[in-house]
């Protein structure tokens, strides 16, 4: 074999393993946290990678139980710790984001059907106490106290044809993202006033969340 398909080889060797690496759960996990934590709106909950993420914490501390018991070297038990604690961190961190998301724009997420089916059955069962919670506070600490045309807790009066008084994500805020592949000429906007942009696999970019939304939402594109 000459040195150039030697270093072709080796070159596809280190291409396969970093494709591996990248599509491991712990890493997939990593990537579905960034997203979730950059992104302006609550995301697809990640349903399948959770629960195999919970099946493998678990199977982790059995391990570490296991190690402790047959007197294995403390120093493979505390790297098997380590692993441990950062799937933790990540999986604890990633429902928290999404928590407070929920919290943060509860009557908006349940009004909309998109947002309201990107949650978990649990997330849904939160969404909906939170909601009749906040609505009791209002009606007892406020809102029986006004006159009837401004008793809403979505409108600023029965006259308003929205529901003004309820926050919704700021999805024209710039966000840091990051090609997988490239992508090639990519319109910004569907009015066309803005310039094309060439995405290039790898490279960071400053972009509006809107415009680049259904490449996250395709996972083409990670938020950081």
């Amino acid at each position: 074999m000459d040195s150039g398909s030697a270093e072709g080889s080796g070159f596809s060797a280190m291409e396969d393993y970093e494709s591996l690496i990248a599509t491991t759960d712990a890493e997939l996990l990593k990537r579905s946290w960034r997203n979730e934590k950059a992104a302006p709106e609550i995301l697809q909950f990640e349903t399948s990678l959770v629960q195999r993420s919970r099946e493998q914490i678990q199977l982790m501390e059995e391990t570490l139980e296991e190690f402790t018991r047959s007197g294995i070297d403390p120093l493979i038990v505390s790297l098997y710790q380590m692993d441990v604690d950062r799937t933790l961190f990540l999986l604890r961190s990633y429902l928290r984001t999404r928590l407070q998301k929920i919290e943060k724009h509860m009557f908006h997420v349940q009004k909309t059907t998109e947002l309201w089916n990107r949650l978990s059955r649990q997330e849904q069962k939160f969404a909906k106490r939170s909601v009749e919670d906040i609505e009791q506070h209002f009606e007892q600490s406020v809102l029986s106290k006004l006159p009837d045309r401004y008793k809403s807790h979505l409108k600023q009066s029965i006259i308003s044809e929205e529901d003004d008084m309820v926050p919704e994500p700021p999805l024209d805020t710039f966000v840091i993202c990051r090609s997988k592949s490239f992508l090639g000429s990519f319109q910004l906007d569907d009015s066309g006033e803005e310039k094309p942009v060439d995405l290039e696999a790898d490279d960071l970019y400053a972009l509006r969340y809107m415009s680049i939304k259904p490449l996250v939402q395709s996972g083409q594109i990670d938020l950081v």
